[in-house]
């Protein structure tokens, strides 16, 4: 997509899907209207083979398609057991699904301060977290790049306890030469249209090694039911369907070469922001980073740095947002638990200081020159 230039700005969004779909619209409409005139919408064949092949790339030997990633948390607690009286060690720097899913099966999140340099949770500070009641731990990949996994998994064995990988931004990312996702008891992926492989529409997979919780997922995910009309436990209704899994197929073959494109994208902004008060992105040498977002950040928080930028990108004609603005510890529903501000301190400390700007695969030298050129403009 061509973008409109007016008294010397550009136009250019945080990501642009339309671009992405113009490299692919045969092919796409092509898969669709198989569909179509099958009539096969849910969980079909296409499910069936984006399974496969999902399972393999995050190098799991089982996959399991559900309607949306915040569903893949939900089924994955349940499936372990999880349940009103547990608590689950997760970070409050995420998107609110990660805590959501918890509080939805009736379990406690208990939050966790993330580290300041990759903004995943800080795996130093989870023991002490530990109580009887723990059940398990949910390491968030934020903003495409895999949380400190080994640290974690010793806990984990130390403790008894299940990991559950909030994958829902990471998918592509290694740790350690491993594929996010794979690395806990369960990983769980989000399709959702603006993460780096997503569908025309809402959509999930859980991916694990253990077969016995991949086969009561998929009981879990039609009410329960594995015959039709015998219901061995409560379930719900969570299926993703044919339509989505035809064009999440199709994208998965360009999956790489997109995150190779954000990486280079990265590597630009790097580069060019360089010498200016801002903190790029931190990447572990073990780390392999996707750049679901480019998060940059403005140290002093309350200076109001952040939002002074934010505003000069926007009247710039470039979109930018804040991922994410409110700590989970501090949302309105979770006063219950008793956090107060100053509780969790890096994380709302980093919810001041970071935003995201675009590092979308079909950026536009031009775009990329733009936007960094905006940005030093701002602190000139």
């Amino acid at each position: 997509m061509s973008f409109v230039s007016w008294k010397g700005k550009m136009k250019i969004p945080l990501l642009d899907l339309k671009a992405q779909y113009g490299t692919m619209r045969q092919e796409m409409e092509a898969a669709l209207r198989k569909i179509i005139e099958n009539q096969d919408f849910i969980l079909g064949e296409e499910v069936k083979a984006l399974e496969k092949e999902v399972a393999a790339y995050c190098d799991t030997a089982h996959g399991v398609g559900v309607a949306s990633g915040t569903d893949a948390l939900v089924l994955a607690l349940k499936a372990l057991d999880v349940s009103s009286g547990d608590e689950v060690i997760t970070t409050p720097f995420t998107f609110f699904a990660t805590a959501e899913s918890i509080s939805i099966v009736g379990a406690k999140p208990v939050f966790v301060d993330i580290d300041p340099r990759t903004y995943n949770i800080d795996p130093a500070l989870i023991a002490k977290k530990i109580t009887k009641k723990t059940r398990a731990i949910m390491p968030v990949h934020l903003y495409g790049q895999c949380a400190d996994m080994d640290p974690i998994m010793d806990i984990a064995r130390k403790h008894e306890l299940k990991v559950i990988e909030d994958n829902a931004q990471g998918i592509g990312a290694t740790y350690k030469g491993r594929k996010s996702g794979s690395m806990g008891d369960i990983g769980a992926l989000s399709f959702f249209p603006s993460k780096n492989l997503g569908g025309f529409g809402d959509g999930g997979m859980v991916v694990t090694n253990d077969e016995r919780l991949a086969e009561k997922i998929r009981v879990l995910r039609v009410h329960g039911s594995a015959v039709r009309y015998i219901h061995s436990e409560i379930g719900m209704n969570s299926r993703l369907d044919n339509l989505q899994a035809a064009v999440l197929r199709i994208k998965l073959k360009y999956l790489d070469g997109w995150l190779e494109a954000r990486r280079k994208n990265a590597k630009f902004y790097d580069e060019k922001f360089k010498g200016l008060p801002l903190v790029t992105p931190h990447v572990p040498t073990y780390n392999t980073h996707t750049y679901h977002q480019y998060a940059l950040r403005v140290k002093g928080p309350g200076s109001r740095v952040q939002e002074k930028i934010m505003k000069h990108l926007i009247n710039c004609g470039i979109e930018t947002r804040t991922y994410y603005p409110i700590p989970l510890h501090l949302q309105d529903c979770y006063k219950g638990l008793g956090y107060k501000k100053g509780d969790i301190k890096e994380s709302e400390a980093a919810c001041e200081e970071v935003f995201s700007i675009p590092v979308y695969p079909e950026m536009t030298q031009a775009q990329k020159e733009y936007i960094s050129g905006r940005i030093a403009g701002f602190f000139k």
